[in-house]
C-alpha cells in the first residue's frame, strides 16, 4: 500500500514510521509512506504557507495556492503510475475515525489505490479547498491539537497493523477491541498471584472451551461498565 502524507513538519513522521509495527510493516514492503513537505510547492524566498483571514481575528489560515499546487501534483504523479488516490483531510469536521474505517482503508486495492492524506495547521485550510477535491473528512475526536499530523499518524498506524502479514500472530486482530463493537478481555500474565491478586482459575485449567466462554462474558461485562454506548450498537447490529 502506498500513502502519501502532506505536511508541513515531515521530519514529525520520521521515527514513527520506523518504530515497532509501523517500522517493520514498512521494512517488509507491506507499506510505502512517503511525507511530501507542503513548502516545497510554496513560491518566494520565505516558502510562505499561510497568511491573515479575512474579515479579521487570531492565528493564520493556510493558503490555497500551494496547498492545490502539492495536491495537484501528487495525484498527477499517483495516477501517472496507475494509483487513484483516497484523499482523506484531518479536521474537526470530519466523522469520527473508528475501527471499521481503518480496515476499509486497508483493504483498498494496491494495484490500483493509493492513500492521500493531508494534514493541517494553524487555524485551519482555506474554505475553497473543500470543494476543490473528494474528500473524506476525518477527525479523532472532540479536542484541539496543534496540527493534523498527530491525526494523520494515527490513520497511518490504524491501517499499517490491519495490512496482511504486519503482525507476528494474525489471530490478534480477532481478539482485539471494537471488534463487534466490544472491548477486549481482561489479560493476565506470569505471575499467577501478585501482592495477594490471582488470576482467575479458569485461565489456568486449560480448558478452552470454558476460557473462551468467561472471555465472551467479560468483553460485554467491560464494555458494559465502561462503553455501554458500544454495548448498544453492538445489540443494535444483532
Amino acid at each position: 500500500m502506498n500513502i502519501d502524507i502532506l505536511t508541513l513538519f515531515p521530519r514529525f513522521f520520521a521515527e514513527p514510521l520506523a518504530t515497532s509495527i509501523l517500522g517493520k510493516t514498512i521494512e517488509k514492503g507491506l507499506l510505502s509512506v512517503e511525507c511530501r513537505d507542503i513548502r516545497e510547492w510554496a513560491s518566494g524566498d520565505y516558502r510562505q504557507v499561510d497568511d491573515m483571514p479575512y474579515g479579521g481575528g487570531p492565528g493564520m489560515v493556510l493558503m490555497l495556492e500551494p496547498l492545490v499546487k502539492c495536491i495537484d501534483s501528487i495525484v498527477s504523479e499517483r495516477r501517472n503510475s496507475g494509483l487513484e488516490p483516497k484523499m482523506l483531510i484531518t479536521c474537526p469536521r470530519g466523522r469520527r475515525l473508528n475501527q471499521k474505517m481503518l480496515a476499509g482503508w486497508s483493504v483498498i486495492n494496491s494495484e490500483s489505490e493509493s492513500l492521500l492524506i493531508l494534514s493541517g495547521h494553524y487555524e485551519g485550510f482555506d474554505e475553497r479547498l473543500y470543494t476543490l477535491y473528494p474528500w473524506e473528512t476525518i477527525s479523532i475526536g472532540d479536542f484541539v491539537l496543534s496540527g493534523g499530523e498527530i491525526p494523520s499518524l494515527t490513520i497511518i498506524d490504524g491501517v499499517a497493523r490491519l495490512l496482511e502479514g504486519s503482525l507476528g500472530n494474525p489471530e490478534s486482530l480477532s481478539h482485539e477491541s471494537f471488534n463487534d463493537s466490544l472491548l477486549d478481555h481482561p489479560a493476565y500474565t506470569r505471575p499467577a498471584e501478585f501482592r495477594g491478586m490471582k488470576v482467575p482459575d479458569v485461565l489456568l485449567n486449560g480448558d478452552h472451551a470454558k476460557i473462551e466462554t468467561w472471555r465472551a462474558m467479560k468483553r460485554r461485562e467491560l464494555t458494559s461498565r465502561h462503553r455501554p454506548d458500544l454495548l448498544d450498537k453492538c445489540e443494535g447490529q444483532g
